[in-house]
């Protein structure tokens, strides 16, 4: 792919802190000439305002003529019947993979030199439950009822996807994290289906096992001895906010939603309407899912520098926003990442 190349791309500011955040990363997308043709599009309560729709027409058509999206924090409404916007952004096109890296930037902290990933499926498990209630004790709602389920065909995708990105990234091992031990039938399948993948790689990716609750445990004991998670829907869901925390949190966590139709990056924290409009925001977590986003295209050079950048300013220790233990703002986080890429 060459420089010159522009590659239209779905830009949704989202809610609250997301605009702020959004056009600091903008600003340092351009200043190393990045190839991203932006369509701006609205979702979220920015787009009930306007629509009266969370996630309106315009903004799936033209996810879907791109097939690429930059997503800043989005709020779905409570009430009024409104489904939740990922939720239907993952069904839409079929976003079946959720990338989280989990990599230190901050030195100095608990733990030092922290770099995993965790790949988790997005479209099955318990958050596509069926649930309803039934009388129980004589209240007519005495008990809630709620099934999950998996397929074979989308236990071997997710796990396929885990060891095709540890091939192309140079990862050693992944680990398949699972329940099987009770929930014998929903997490026995994506554990046999796992193992049938694993032997596929054998050679030239090691795989190990773990219990859900002993990899929930041994993230925080010894995080080093993991390199590529992947497991279930709820699952991935924990383990990759507690990996999170391992490194400062939500604010510095990236990710991506990816299926044979679209990509979706996002910055997965909150739309922080507390501390939205005071300029303090930090716009790391959507800035490293835009240098996820730069990889995903092939522009790993673009991506390296941006990288750089940010573990130069960060690891100095001047500019720092305030969740970071400084007292920046997004303005000059944003300026001090400029000078270091130009």
């Amino acid at each position: 792919m060459t420089d010159s190349k522009s590659i239209p791309t779905t830009l949704i500011p989202g809610d609250g802190i997301g605009p702020e955040i959004t056009e600091s990363v903008v600003e340092i997308l351009d200043a190393v000439n990045a190839p991203f043709a932006w369509e701006r599009h609205i979702a979220g309560m920015a787009a009930v305002d306007a629509v009266n729709n969370p996630l309106p027409k315009d903004t799936i058509d033209s996810i879907r003529k791109t097939g690429l999206a930059l997503k800043g924090p989005l709020t779905t409404p409570v009430g009024g019947g409104f489904k939740s916007i990922n939720v239907t952004l993952r069904q839409e096109f079929g976003l079946y993979a959720n990338l989280r890296p989990t990599r230190t930037i901050i030195p100095g902290g608990r733990y030092e030199d922290i770099n995993l990933v965790i790949v988790r499926e997005n479209l099955e498990g318990y958050y596509a439950a069926m649930e309803n209630t039934i009388p129980a004790d004589g209240d007519p709602k005495g008990i809630a009822l709620s099934g999950g389920y998996v397929s074979r065909k989308e236990c071997n995708r997710i796990v396929r996807f885990a060891f095709d990105y540890a091939v192309k990234n140079n990862r050693k091992k992944v680990t398949l994290v699972h329940k099987a031990n009770i929930i014998k039938q929903m997490c026995g399948m994506f554990l046999e289906e796992g193992r049938k993948v694993a032997e596929e790689y054998k050679g030239r990716v090691a795989v190990d096992e773990r219990i859900v609750d002993a990899c929930s445990m041994q993230l925080v004991t010894n995080p080093w001895q993991f390199d590529v998670i992947v497991t279930t829907n709820l699952f991935g869901d924990i383990l990759s906010d507690q990996a999170a925390g391992l490194v400062g949190g939500l604010g510095l966590a990236p990710g991506a939603n990816i299926s044979d139709k679209a990509a979706v990056f996002e910055a997965v924290h909150g739309s922080a309407p507390d501390i939205a409009g005071k300029g303090i925001a930090n716009p790391l977590a959507l800035l490293l899912a835009a240098v996820m986003m730069l990889r995903h295209v092939g522009r790993q050079d673009l991506a390296d520098r941006i990288d750089s950048a940010i573990s130069s300013v960060i690891t100095s220790g001047e500019v720092r926003t305030g969740d970071m233990g400084g007292k920046a703002s997004t303005k000059d986080l944003t300026a001090a990442l400029k000078q270091k890429l130009v």
